[in-house]
């Protein structure tokens, strides 16, 4: 973990971010740091939230099935949600693949991390999020990775850009900022 960011930042020739080499930023990370613009679809068993960043979606099925209990790891996880009543949301996410990091600090994670989302309905056009990590071997204690954050409705006619990470343009990115002198 060499992060350009947070308390263990290094010169940038030396960052070994995933997200440097076009990795998906993966789950959590994409709510921690990379929060862009998203949309959800709602079908009767799943909720799709599909990402502006990297344009990944994420499944979170609401159909009533449980979490697997030895899940295969995924770059957003394994999610289930459900109602908890009126105005709120709550999914529960495991089986994250490890490589991803929480943060741009580099913040770890291990295998048997739980996520949990509250997403809360304010009015007709504002959401609350709240994120809280679970990972007994990494973290002392579980702790909320954000608190009621301010999600707002976009006009029905919004077009959310492409951000795709293109490896040929990260290896530009890198000769021409990361390493200048190597040229």
């Amino acid at each position: 973990y060499k992060p350009g960011d947070g308390p263990r930042r290094v010169p940038i020739g030396m960052v070994n971010d995933p997200l440097d080499s076009c990795d998906p930023a993966g789950f959590p990370r994409n709510l921690l740091f990379e929060l862009r613009p998203f949309q959800v679809v709602q079908t009767p068993g799943q909720l799709l939230m599909l990402y502006q960043y990297q344009q990944v979606w994420r499944v979170i099925w609401k159909d009533g099935r449980e979490l697997p209990k030895d899940p295969d790891p995924r770059w957003y996880g394994y999610s289930v949600g459900k109602w908890e009543d009126d105005y709120t949301f709550v999914v529960e996410t495991v089986g994250m693949d490890e490589r991803t990091w929480l943060d741009n600090a580099g913040d770890p994670h291990s295998s048997e991390m739980r996520v949990e989302e509250r997403y809360h309905r304010i009015n007709h056009d504002a959401l609350e999020l709240t994120v809280k990590i679970d990972d007994p071997k990494i973290y002392t204690e579980p702790w909320l990775a954000r608190d009621k954050l301010r999600l707002t409705l976009l006009p029905a006619n919004t077009d959310t850009m492409e951000m795709i990470c293109a490896p040929t343009e990260a290896e530009e990115y890198k000769k021409t900022m990361a390493n200048p002198l190597s040229k």
